[in-house]
């Protein structure tokens, strides 16, 4: 029987069972899309997660207007018993699909078969305790603190993540479960003044709502009635002592161990949970894949299996699986009378009493762009030219894509329309031809419709989508004083290196301050006012438990800085001369083909990064320049940086120049060659592996043709740095992983440089590469956006045991996985991987290092890509091996031993796919060898989430030392004031010698900081209203560290959409700092302006008007007097702090010479919360 996607054949009554077979491409997503006209309730069953997330897309796009939402009902993605807990946004959207289902609500519901035969809360569980509120009501503020920790919310200082709340004094942030932003609340006493939305990046408010629901932060009750339940089930269901259960005692302590949800039944009463087909009515209809059952017993054999392995924990035995998942004949009982449809294919084992519909939809056919053709998109042209009947729909990822496309289809005469959507398409007096931005990945050819989707996927091969999020600013991860902790070093610019004590409020003169304590030598202590925190800095040098510690008013200081201007002057002097040599060489500026390079472009199979975006622009900007290129592209492994060095090579070849890409090992070598050659395959560009892997011969025919310019690409290691090794033309040099080279090497890097463009590509800059980037030596760009789906890696420290190793092995094994065991001694490996054979004899071993011979060690490798065995017993030779998406456990033994960048590299190998990933680092059971050691282990731990390389590589400032620029000279120096200090005097100097407009003296003592103002005025962040000590020191820093009066008034905004509206004291904080700024740009070095006198102390090149001072002068001579050419004294009768504010408000504006009107504009900042 024939059938149509747009009128699909539904059950009924007299049929409950039907077949769809021949739904090609998205046609299955627009047959279920118009089902949902007439059908309020469907499920549809996906036999994986890929084809649950292609659905999504397409159910989406074609869903008509008034349809019901479209509801996804996610797997855990754990492994059945497993000891880790869900992603916290998994939860978040499984709660908010149950509860939508237990309003009886309308719905689409997504979900696979793994999520069907889960089993869960009971239905009338999360509405039971959940609860809503509306602005404008009136809330029981007490009785909803003490509620939220009992549904599983946690309190924290700065809400980020769902499941999480905060209090501060009148504003209360919360993200609820089931939501995709978090919320803020501004009451004033029991009242919801609003509730807004906001951005947990920023922490700045986005948009207004009425109401929002609070939904349970997990899948069963966390009260004490719900733990004396637990209590009482898990003694009835387990036999013996409850309390030497781990699982038991920290439930009844009120903790939650992580894999607490494969106990979830046990909160509830016996019998009381239910499954997916207790929230749906009857007349729901079911779209399942072709042979239920027989998947399901998959599942239930794979649940079985880990059941057993897992029951001899004693500490953590398992539920029966029968009490988490369906049995297959529980699942096949409750499908027995439910309306259903079976999807079919060719392959698939028809279900005997279903009838059957054929929908005869073709599959999407390809339309290859050809980027080797002069015409790249003839198959799509001659399509387009030729369709009717057929009407065609285009179909793109993004507006900028969409406007790509159509200026190339304007070249051939073809003019699709712009659309909105799809309804656009199908509706009368619709184009023949239409373009519409969305988020399908396949097309559709309908032949009775006479209509067709072409999708990019068609064009330019499966793409990945992801979130677009904001960049971040390289530096401010160093620059911030916010993470200080009690004892860490910190230097202040004149008193030298302290020890930080925290933050303390004092009464001077009768009005509170805050202020920064450092502790000095003798037990000194030193108050800095939070207005100066930009006078402060972390200390990034030596070795921190080392760091001098310097005796106030002390000469030592003075002479430590000196020193170290001098020798940054030396150092500015010989980067300048590398500069000076790099302008007179002038390099190549080259064009870049718009046609061809937007063809290469398009066959990226990913969505372009917003960080990668930025950076690709700026590497195509350096290209275009005739000065010589040096950008270092830092990023973590896997986040895009090989694209960005495709693109500038296909750049640099268009242009007839020859580009060298330098590894540090040979199988980094050899998956770049797979990687360009594949790229490149059908042009005219020739690419060539120089490598140990390769025989003489080839070699020499390779360097041969690089010298004749028959080969327009090379990729090696230092092989390719030797004298022998000439170009006939070379225009680029992409180093990946520089700091894996020696200094002989660098320093034929550092000749280099001088002439040709230079692309380097890391994932954690060591310390000398990460300061000449942030010391503006050399331009670096920062690729911290993660791919699609990517979740952080779990990474734990912990002594060897082999009984650990055989767990972390079994369950990578036993969800289709492989393992990584890094044991660096290639004396013992063999030692190490017999050992491991032991423990785990359900693995397939094999072993890899660097000593073995080039053709054993690539069949190995291989073997591992393909899956061929479980366990790769390995040195280091992996850090910088080839990809492995099936990776997804490193066991790294005596991690104690490797460097920070290492084991950051190492934990990059797993992780590759959407996965959860683990990383052991392990140690011998005394503890770490050295003091440094555990700081990089505790320092990985610490910064695990994605993009965290470049955080990292600050870290090992701290850790190791920020080291050499160019020679050991100037290391001593840093070690003596602090990298940040060092830093400025060598950014300074290289400004001031390259403009020379100052002597080499003037600069070293040129001020660095603003004006010092004493009004005896309470000026801070009270604590009653900002209690988080962290976040008011990072405020102070920020708005110590404002540079124009628009970005205190920016600051200023947010402060009070966070925390609400500005106590008196805040505002007084923020005026004062607008001062300062005034102050600063006229040249006043301190202001002190007590009840009755004050004066105002001027720098020698203070910048007032003669005629100004004079006429002020005047106006005030009783009152007003210069006691020298850079004092002014003042007498006045001001005994209300705010009324000196305001003098001194408008005493600068007078010595700015401007009129009272004008001065008035720095108060209207303190008025803006009140017009907001």
């Amino acid at each position: 029987m024939s059938a149509t996607p747009f009128t699909p054949p539904l059950p009924t009554a007299d049929a409950v069972s039907l077949q769809w077979q021949g739904l090609a491409g998205a046609s299955l997503g627009l047959a279920v899309a118009e089902a949902a006209r007439t059908q309020s309730r469907i499920v549809v069953v996906a036999d994986s997660p890929r084809e649950l997330q292609l659905l999504e897309s397409e159910i989406r796009f074609f869903l008509p207007t008034g349809a019901p939402p479209l509801r996804r009902l996610p797997e855990w993605e754990c492994l059945p018993y497993d000891h880790f807990s869900p992603h916290p946004e998994i939860t978040s959207e499984r709660l908010q699909t149950l509860a939508c289902l237990s309003r009886g609500e309308s719905a689409i519901v997504l979900l696979t078969l793994e999520a069907l035969q889960g089993r869960l809360p009971p239905v009338d569980f999360v509405l039971g305790r959940s609860f809503r509120l509306s602005s404008g009501t009136d809330i029981d503020f007490m009785s909803l603190r003490a509620q939220l920790p009992q549904v599983g919310y946690l309190a924290v200082s700065q809400v980020m993540a769902p499941g999480e709340y905060a209090i501060r004094g009148g504003v209360f942030d919360i993200f609820p479960m089931g939501s995709d932003s978090p919320f803020r609340l501004d009451l004033f006493g029991d009242e919801i003044q609003s509730i807004r939305y906001f951005d947990p990046e920023t922490q700045k408010s986005t948009r207004n709502t009425s109401q929002l629901e609070i939904l349970p932060a997990r899948e069963f009750p966390l009260e004490d009635v719900a733990i004396e339940q637990f209590r009482a089930n898990y003694r009835r269901e387990f036999a013996g002592d409850p309390q030497s259960s781990l699982i038991y005692r920290e439930v009844s302590c009120g903790n939650l161990p992580a894999g607490i949800e494969y106990y979830f039944p046990l909160f509830f009463k016996p019998g009381t949970t239910a499954s997916l087909f207790d929230y749906m009515p009857d007349d729901t209809c079911w779209l399942l894949p072709g042979n239920p059952e027989a998947g399901a017993r998959k599942i239930s054999a794979a649940v079985l299996d880990r059941y057993q392995q897992r029951s001899i924990d004693f500490e953590r035995l398992p539920l029966a699986p029968n009490r988490l998942y369906l049995s297959v004949t529980e699942l096949s009982s409750a499908l027995q009378s439910a309306k259903k449809i079976f999807l079919v294919d060719q392959d698939s084992i028809a279900e005997t009493n279903a009838a059957p519909h054929d929908f005869g939809v073709l599959p999407p056919p390809a339309y290859p762009v050809d980027a080797s053709s002069n015409q790249p998109y003839a198959r799509l042209t001659a399509r387009l030219r030729d369709c009717r009947p057929w009407r065609i729909l285009l179909s793109v990822d993004s507006a900028g894509r969409s406007e790509a496309l159509r200026d190339v289809l304007e070249h051939y005469d073809i003019h699709p329309a712009r659309l909105e959507h799809w309804h656009a398409f199908t509706a009368e007096q619709a184009p023949v031809i239409g373009i519409v931005t969305s988020a399908l990945d396949r097309g559709v050819q309908l032949p009775l419709e006479r209509i067709e989707i072409i999708t990019e996927s068609q064009l330019y091969g499966e793409r990945v989508h992801q979130r677009r999020r904001e960049t971040r600013d390289p530096g401010s991860i160093l620059r911030t004083v916010a993470e200080l902790h009690t004892g860490d070093p910190v230097v202040h610019r004149d008193h030298g290196i302290g020890r930080y004590a925290g933050l303390e409020t004092l009464k001077v003169a009768g009005t509170s301050a805050e202020f920064a304590v450092l502790r000095y030598q003798d037990n000194d202590r030193l108050y800095v006012p939070v207005f100066n925190l930009a006078s402060l800095a972390r200390y990034l040098g030596g070795d921190a438990e080392n760091a001098p510690l310097h005796r106030l008013g002390n000469a030592n200081w003075n002479k430590a800085k000196a020193r170290a201007a001098r020798r940054a002057h030396d150092v500015a002097a010989e980067l300048l001369k590398t500069q000076a040599l790099r302008s007179l060489h002038n390099g190549s500026a080259f064009t870049v083909p718009e046609d061809d390079y937007l063809a290469f472009a398009g066959r990226f199979s990913f969505d372009e990064t917003p960080d990668q975006e930025v950076v690709i622009n700026e590497v195509l900007d350096d290209l275009r320049s005739a000065a010589p290129m040096d950008r270092l592209v830092c990023g973590d492994v896997g986040f895009g940086k090989t694209e960005v060095a495709l693109r500038a090579a296909f750049i640099v070849v268009s242009n007839s120049h020859q580009v060298a890409i330098l590894t540090p090992t040979t199988l980094l070598a050899g998956q770049h060659f797979e990687t360009f050659r594949d790229r490149f395959a059908d042009m005219a560009i020739r690419v060539e592996l120089l490598s140990r892997f390769r025989d003489r011969a080839h070699n020499a025919a390779t360097t041969a043709g690089l010298q004749s310019g028959e080969i327009d690409i090379v990729i090696g290691t230092h092989r390719l740095l030797q004298s022998d090794v000439v170009f006939r033309s070379l225009g680029l040099v992409i180093i990946d992983e520089e700091h894996r080279f020696g200094v002989r090497q660098k320093e034929r890097l550092k000749q280099l440089r001088q002439e040709v463009d230079i692309l380097a590509l890391t994932a954690t800059p060591i310390p000398r590469t990460l300061n000449i980037g942030l010391a503006g030596l050399r331009a670096i760009s920062l690729i911290g956006t993660p791919p699609p789906n990517r979740v952080s890696i779990k990474t734990f420290v912990r002594s060897f045991g082999m009984a650990l190793v055989r767990e972390a092995c079994l369950r990578e094994i036993h969800r289709g996985g492989q393992v990584y065991y890094l044991h660096n001694t290639v004396r013992t490996i063999g030692e190490a991987a017999s050992r491991l054979a032991d423990a785990v004899p359900e693995a397939s071993i094999r072993i890899a290092h660097g000593q073995m011979p080039e053709v054993e060690l690539e069949r190995v490798m291989q073997d591992f890509y393909h899956q061929r065995f479980n366990i790769l017993v390995c040195s280091t030779i992996i850090e910088s091996g080839i990809d492995v998406p099936t990776a997804n456990t490193i066991i790294i033994n005596r991690a104690d031993r490797l460097g920070l960048a290492q084991l950051h590299q190492l934990r990059g190998r797993v992780g590759r796919s959407r996965h959860q990933a683990y990383a052991f680092l392990l140690t011998p059971a005394e503890g770490p060898a050295t003091v440094n050691a555990a700081k990089r282990l505790e320092a990985i731990v610490s910064l695990s989430e994605l993009g965290a390389g470049f955080t990292l590589a600050s870290h090992d400032l701290e850790i190791r030392g920020a080291g050499e620029l160019l020679g050991e000279g100037q290391s001593g120096a840093i070690d003596e004031i602090g990298f940040s200090l060092y830093t400025e005097y060598l950014t300074r100097a290289i400004r001031d010698l390259g403009q020379k407009e100052q002597s080499s003296d003037c600069w070293v003592n040129a001020p660095l900081k603003k004006p010092e103002i004493n009004l005896e005025i309470t000026a801070l962040f009270p604590d009653s209203y900002l209690p988080d000590v962290h976040s008011r020191l990072l405020l102070y820093q920020r708005i110590a560290a404002a540079q124009t009066e628009t970005e205190l008034y920016e600051l200023q905004l947010e402060i009070v959409d966070r925390f609400g509206l500005l106590p008196v004291e805040v505002k007084a904080l923020l005026r004062i700092s607008v001062l300062q700024l005034r102050a600063a740009a006229i040249g006043i070095r301190t202001m002190e302006i007590g009840s009755v006198r004050g004066k105002l102390g001027f720098q020698e090149t203070a910048v007032v008007e003669p005629i100004v001072m004079t006429n002020l002068l005047a106006r005030n001579r009783p009152n007003m007097s210069m006691s020298s050419p850079i004092e002014m004294r003042l007498q006045h009768d001001l005994p209300e702090p705010l009324d000196r504010l305001t003098f001194a408000e408008k005493l600068i504006g007078n010595l700015m010479g401007e009129d009272a009107e004008q001065v008035k504009l720095s108060e209207g900042l303190t008025h803006s919360e009140c017009k907001r």
